[in-house]
């Protein structure tokens, strides 16, 4: 335990009425699910999310909380000068990757799939699409387009929950989803469109451009270009992107 406490229920109950009283915004967004107990019964329990976990720590004044907050604080660091210069952030990315074991080539791919991507939601920007739901819905459409499979159906067969589908794509897939997009921004700044649908349509072209691209490769190869493998099952390699 952080706090050291011999009763930790307590120490709870006690960081809780601190935390209202300061009127912290963290007191009210907490929450109650059941969850199961040691006794195989379901009670009411207080559950967190990582950012309000984070907060939490901040508030324990105990020594073993300290290295976390030192963390904490350098990660904030990390974020200001990034803000300053965003060039950080790039090499911040590229060195978790290659701890994480991918390929400096698949490493590369993945840098230049930000950079597709940022074009991408610039035009998309200009043309009245809104961030959040609408690009989503567009990066949906593109998905099932050129891959046979919407977003969350492509997540599922890679078994994937919250990580980050792109990362968790082949060199080829990567390779496939970034030709969907670069096609769509070329078409998107030749036509100029002014609305939601007129951008899904280009998305639907551009994403189809890829799917006769994934077909012939398929025809070619006699294997499926969509595979299963993700970042734990097999994808961080050094030589390839074939081995389970």
């Amino acid at each position: 335990m952080l706090t050291d406490s011999v009763n930790p229920r307590r120490y709870w109950s006690d960081l809780k009425i601190k935390l209202k009283k300061e009127e912290s915004q963290l007191y009210e967004n907490l929450v109650q699910l059941k969850l199961q107990s040691s006794d195989g019964k379901f009670y009411y329990t207080d559950v967190a999310s990582t950012e309000q976990l984070f907060r939490l720590i901040q508030s324990i004044p105990s020594p073993k909380a300290e290295p976390f907050k030192l963390w904490l604080a350098k990660v904030g660091d990390e974020r200001i000068n990034e803000t300053i210069d965003p060039e950080l952030s790039i090499e911040r990315a590229i060195q978790n990757y290659r701890r994480l074991g991918y390929s400096e080539n698949w490493i590369n791919q993945r840098i230049k799939s930000i950079e597709v991507r940022k074009s991408l939601t610039d035009e998309w920007d200009k043309s009245g699409v809104q961030p959040g739901r609408e690009y989503a819905k567009l990066t949906d459409l593109m998905s099932k387009t050129w891959s046979g499979m919407s977003t969350r159906e492509y997540k599922k067969f890679k078994s994937l929950k919250k990580e980050n589908l792109r990362d968790n794509m082949t060199n080829t897939e990567l390779v496939l989803n970034m030709f969907a997009e670069v096609a769509a921004t070329d078409i998107s700044v030749e036509r100029q469109p002014a609305s939601f649908d007129a951008s899904a349509q280009i998305a639907t072209e551009g994403a189809t451009a890829a799917k006769v691209a994934r077909e012939q490769i398929e025809k070619s190869t006699g294997k499926p270009i969509i595979s299963p493998l993700n970042a734990k099952s097999g994808k961080i390699l050094e030589k390839g992107e074939n081995k389970e």
